[in-house]
């Protein structure tokens, strides 16, 4: 099986707090460098009541101080929310202090809704410059020119590796033209990936940082003992998406016995559609469920989204995920 990797978003639990999700992440990363992950990434979101990953910089240096040898990084900084330089200095300074160990994964989303960008003091036409951001900051984490006048302290000569995120035909196209890995969000929006992917290994060209096209995909993975315990466990993920359909979005709730009670038919479509990249069920399942992912993809890497309630369950579902790639 292809190297395992985790997206975490810090979500913080019905009857818990914000502190114990911060905690509770880095302690996943603790238990998944135990089991072999390649690396963890956390995601910008903003105004969001379960997600407690919006200070990206600031959670990664939490997980990255608690861990030795996992790659941690960004899964993704919204770049049009932030000055290039402002990034440069951050992840230097990550680099700075766990080196060898930062990712940079770059999207062009804002992460949130618009009022929340104009309290960004954000403007939304700032996507438009994505490319040259991407080159900007680039440019500031390579070493200092001669003649440069502008140096990111610390950033500059540390080239920390970027990815480019998306989950659309634009992000694939960026990431071959600058010869960057690409990682595409099949765990929330499937529909693209498989002309996403075509169109970035098509169109790559070589750069110094990467000779060859290097795909990460997100997948949804809840694994328990038995599939019937898998599925009612996925429930807490299926919830989230139905009240973020109803626009009331809401903390990680307990799983229920059966979700059809809870969600309308208009919202099971809707959240089924979005979750259609998901491996749900034993160790079995799972190891065929991955597989076929693969094999439909030749994804280089993949890159497990659990939103599961109960902490415990959710380490060992990390567990049996890895038995089961192996």
């Amino acid at each position: 099986m292809i190297p395992l990797s985790i997206l975490e978003l810090g979500r913080v639990r019905q009857g818990s707090d914000r502190r114990t999700a911060l905690d509770n992440a880095r302690t996943l990363a603790q238990h998944a460098e135990r089991l072999g992950f390649r690396r963890i990434w956390v995601a910008e979101h903003h105004n969001s009541p379960a997600v407690s990953t919006a200070a990206t910089s600031v959670v990664l240096s939490h997980i990255a101080a608690g861990t030795t040898t996992i790659r941690v990084g960004a899964g993704g900084v919204m770049l049009p929310n932030h000055a290039p330089y402002v990034i440069a200095e951050q992840f230097g300074t990550l680099e700075t202090l766990y080196p060898g160990r930062i990712d940079l994964g770059l999207g062009r989303a804002p992460g949130t809704d618009q009022m929340t960008l104009r309290a960004l003091r954000r403007d939304p036409g700032n996507a438009e410059s994505f490319p040259h951001d991407v080159l900007e900051l680039q440019a500031y984490l390579a070493p200092k020119g001669e003649t440069q006048r502008i140096e990111a302290v610390p950033g500059s000569g540390t080239n920390v590796p970027l990815w480019i995120l998306g989950s659309s035909l634009f992000g694939a196209q960026l990431a071959a033209t600058l010869g960057l890995p690409y990682a595409f969000g099949s765990q929330f929006s499937p529909q693209a990936l498989h002309q996403a992917l075509d169109v970035y290994r098509t169109n790559f060209q070589p750069s110094e940082q990467l000779q060859k096209p290097y795909v990460l995909i997100g997948v949804n993975v809840i694994a328990a003992e038995t599939d019937a315990e898998a599925r009612v466990l996925a429930t807490s993920q299926q919830m989230t998406f139905a009240d973020m359909f109803r626009g009331m979005p809401s903390l990680l709730k307990p799983p229920v016995d059966d979700i059809e009670t809870y969600w309308t038919p208009v919202e099971k479509a809707q959240t089924e559609q979005m979750l259609s990249c998901s491996v749900v069920g034993s160790a079995a399942t799972v190891r065929d469920g991955l597989n076929q992912l693969v094999a439909e993809t030749k994804a280089d890497e993949l890159m497990i989204v659990s939103d599961i309630f109960d902490f415990s369950k959710r380490v060992r579902s990390l567990e049996i995920t890895t038995q089961a790639a192996t």
